[in-house]
């Protein structure tokens, strides 16, 4: 039995099944039995849940647009008892992914490395023994074939590791070249694939017993490719056939500012030669890329042929999403959606949107929120993200409110699966102890008022209604102000009507004059909703009434 304090959810599940019985719009108000007596506990039948099954067919999606499921492998699941997690322990956490309603997994870096967080990669085309071995992979990607789940991997390519061969073979001949000796390509061609130089300058670390140095902007450790290099583009073309052959979707783009170090316009021109590397492959692979910099640079990048580019300026602490739950106007997040996407529109006609609201090099979102409506802020959050349009990306453990920031170790912490001996439980990586206030998995899955909860009927949602992907976004004025945020979204000849009530107090908004799809009679009609408490968002002729922090849906 799943604990839910009102019937309020349950009702959701029913609007987007075209109505239950005894549940019409509307008819789950305030004077609900549960509401009129306090509020108290009722149960819904785990029928109930399973029939939440059925909202991932309620509608055909374009396959363009997917909810994506960030894993940092290390720290999700471990199989074997060996404290680190692996590609098994993914495998194992499959039909959990795949219920909460994630059609798509984003794999942090897999390949050989000699860190916990595999960014300096040794070989590209292979798999880290701590996370098993190929085997293991190919099983992982029929199984989430089997399931619908695309699975798209980290492509490192603005640096290896130093300890890659390339970079090792490079060292090694330059380290015996004589005072006055140019490094010769024909002899060492590894020498080709890196930035070396004799002159000392910032980004440039030292070969240790040599006058020469590298280019190494992020550390030592890692080297900066030389992406002008045909050999190089050479290489990434292998590497990308290669896991493109394993049937992988497409490819998440670390670094892109970096390729080129203060060069947005050769950053975009290498992302364009390397898009159409890839799409000559793959024409439907999709590519998004780390781009963390405000919307106005990474507007400019989707002139590359990209798919995507992460939505930094909506996410993070400080961003657009956190600063308008904790102190600002909802119509000015409506505002800033519209802006951001007609910006991008300029550059790409056929972007993808990607928003999220954390991932592993930022710190979690729950952390962004505190007081008496922390736990109701930090669903809207992801709420807000789904609702955007484009792809969706969850980070693992957003869905249960899993905290850590500061160092990264911290914001990478063991997936919290139940208590600390739980099966699949990893190591933990971080500094700090980090109280994770909102329970785990196992705990929130048993109540149905959880961030949990909240997540998993929001991609639901998302699954249902093509528009909230698809749709095109239009801000409608007269229903937005300071606590609502009214979108329209247009998508193959439908419309859908999005209500946010960012506010913490109820509001009633008059929709008698809203017409949808520009027809007689095509009155907006409640088809769906997201709440983060008690009461439901309910009708009562042209007007809705929406709860404290709610999302509803109209058609």
């Amino acid at each position: 039995m799943i604990k839910k304090r009102s019937t309020a959810a349950a009702l959701a599940l029913c609007l987007l099944l075209g109505g239950c019985a005894g549940a019409q719009p509307g008819s789950e108000g305030p004077e609900s039995e549960a509401e009129s007596n306090g509020g108290t506990e009722e149960t819904v039948p785990v029928s109930a849940a399973e029939q939440m099954q059925a909202v991932n067919t309620a509608a055909e999606s374009d396959s363009r647009y997917r909810s994506y499921y960030e894993i940092f492998p290390y720290s999700f699941s471990d199989s074997n008892g060996d404290g680190v997690g692996d590609l098994a322990g993914i495998e194992e956490r499959l039909d959990y992914i795949s219920d909460l309603g994630i059609n798509g997994i984003w794999l942090t870096p897999i390949h050989p490395s000699p860190s916990y967080h595999k960014y300096d990669v040794t070989d590209y085309c292979a798999i880290d023994p701590q996370f098993g071995t190929m085997e293991d992979f190919d099983r992982l990607m029929a199984e989430c074939g089997a399931r619908g789940i695309d699975v798209i991997l980290d492509l490192v390519v603005n640096h290896s590791s130093s300890e890659h061969e390339w970079f090792r073979e490079a060292a090694e001949y330059l380290s015996i070249l004589g005072e006055n000796e140019e490094p010769d390509a024909a002899v060492c061609p590894y020498v080709d694939y890196y930035n070396f130089t004799r002159q000392s300058a910032g980004g440039f670390a030292q070969l240790e017993g040599t006058d020469w140095y590298y280019e190494a902007r992020f550390w030592g450790g890692m080297p900066d490719l030389n992406l002008d290099s045909e050999a190089v583009r050479g290489e990434i073309d292998k590497i990308v056939s290669f896991w493109l052959d394993k049937g992988v979707a497409g490819f998440r783009l670390d670094a892109t500012t970096s390729y080129y170090t203060g060069d947005d316009e050769k950053n975009i021109a290498f992302m364009e030669w390397l898009t159409g590397c890839v799409k000559e492959k793959k024409a439907d692979a999709y590519l998004v890329g780390e781009c963390w910099a405000n919307s106005q640079v990474y507007s400019s990048y989707y002139a590359s042929g990209m798919d995507s580019f992460f939505n930094f300026s909506f996410a993070d602490q400080g961003g657009t999403i956190q600063k308008v739950l904790t102190n600002g106007s909802a119509a000015a997040l409506g505002e800033a959606i519209v802006s951001v996407d007609t910006a991008i529109a300029g550059n790409n006609e056929a972007y993808i949107n990607a928003a999220f609201t954390s991932n592993h090099d930022t710190g979690r979102s729950a952390g962004f929120y505190a007081g008496d409506n922390a736990a109701a802020q930090i669903k809207m959050a992801q709420g807000i993200a789904m609702m955007m349009g484009g792809n969706y990306f969850l980070y693992y453990g957003d869905e249960i409110g899993m905290k850590g920031s500061g160092d990264d170790e911290n914001k990478r912490c063991p997936m919290q699966w139940g208590t600390e001996d739980a099966k699949g439980m990893c190591d933990s990586l971080a500094t700090k102890n980090i109280d994770m206030i909102y329970g785990s998995v196992q705990e929130q899955m048993e109540d149905g008022d959880s961030i949990y909860w909240f997540v998993r009927e929001g991609l639901k949602l998302r699954n249902a209604f093509p528009e909230i992907a698809g749709g095109r976004n239009s801000l409608v004025e007269e229903l937005s102000d300071d606590d609502v945020a009214a979108l329209l979204k247009d998508y193959s000849g439908s419309q859908l009507l999005v209500v946010m009530n960012l506010s913490e107090t109820e509001r009633t908004i008059d929709l008698s004059q809203i017409q949808l799809n520009g027809k007689a009679g095509g009155k907006a009609e409640l088809s769906g909703m997201l709440i983060t408490g008690e009461s439901a968002v309910r009708m009562d002729g042209g007007s809705v009434t929406m709860p404290a922090f709610s999302i509803g849906l109209f058609r």
